[in-house]
């Protein structure tokens, strides 16, 4: 019906209804735009709106961090301070200690485990490697030679009681497939890492570390790498959550800042 009498009216030379035909439509489709126009500044701000609240949410509340004396001190605590100057508003929780602590109870919002997990329902991503060396202090090195690894089994050793197995060790070298297995026999056993590595480095004898804790002693000389062309297991650094569906957001926000 519209069609045909704008034909009759242009037919007829009624302009006058043409004209208004236009205007018309064109008003409807200024209408529309602006309609959708409204609808997407609508959208836009909804999801501006939402992104402010998650980065509020992000930065409240209080993160609840686990990891070992070790790798807490050297790695953890830079990463932390670094985190709360991002975030000041979110208080966190550094708890250290070489004891595994049960993330299932809901103390913990995330744990940083070194070594070899065990299976368990919690959730894990590995962040990291690390190796392990025999070392000792640089005087008590003066006192022994070694070419093999079963020349250390008779040697004065400080035992990480934090270990599973403190005091059996599997040497590799090269594609050498069965390497050499050394048990050592304790003259000091200490519970807690960083004080297994004061002991060795006050002279007690030798004992195996992770090379983070150690780099820095290594380079400086107080320090050092027993039987380098050997190789003892290395490890996986690794963040473990609780078992849940939906992580926070202040938890996603640290571990990214740990990859960093």
């Amino acid at each position: 019906m519209g069609a045909l009498r704008i034909q009759a009216d242009f037919a007829g030379g009624n302009w006058g209804g043409l004209f208004s035909f236009q205007a018309v439509a064109q008003a409807s489709l200024q209408s529309g735009l602006l309609a959708l126009w409204a609808g997407s500044a609508t959208v836009g701000a909804k999801r501006s709106s939402d992104e402010l609240a998650q980065a509020a949410a992000e930065s409240t509340g209080t993160l609840r961090i686990a990891a070992s004396d070790d790798y807490g001190t050297s790695a953890m605590v830079p990463v932390v301070a670094a985190f709360s100057a991002r975030y000041p508003a979110c208080r966190v929780e550094l708890t250290l200690g070489d004891e595994t602590i049960d993330l299932a109870s809901g103390g913990m919002d995330v744990a940083i485990r070194v070594g070899w997990l065990a299976d368990s329902s919690l959730q894990a991503r590995r962040i990291g490697t690390f190796r392990q060396f025999m070392v000792c202090g640089a005087e008590f090195a003066g006192r022994f030679t070694a070419g093999e690894p079963q020349d250390l089994a008779g040697l004065p050793f400080v035992a990480n009681m934090a270990l599973r197995e403190p005091l059996l060790w599997q040497f590799s070298r090269g594609d050498d497939e069965h390497g050499a297995a050394v048990r050592m026999q304790a003259t000091i056993a200490i519970d807690a890492t960083p004080a297994v590595l004061a002991a060795v480095r006050a002279g007690a004898g030798l004992s195996v570390l992770p090379d983070f804790l150690v780099r820095d002693e290594l380079a400086a000389g107080r320090l050092v790498h027993i039987l380098p062309e050997w190789q003892l297991p290395s490890g996986g650094i690794y963040t473990v959550y609780p078992a849940a569906r939906f992580r926070p957001p202040k938890v996603t926000r640290f571990v990214e800042m740990e990859m960093e």
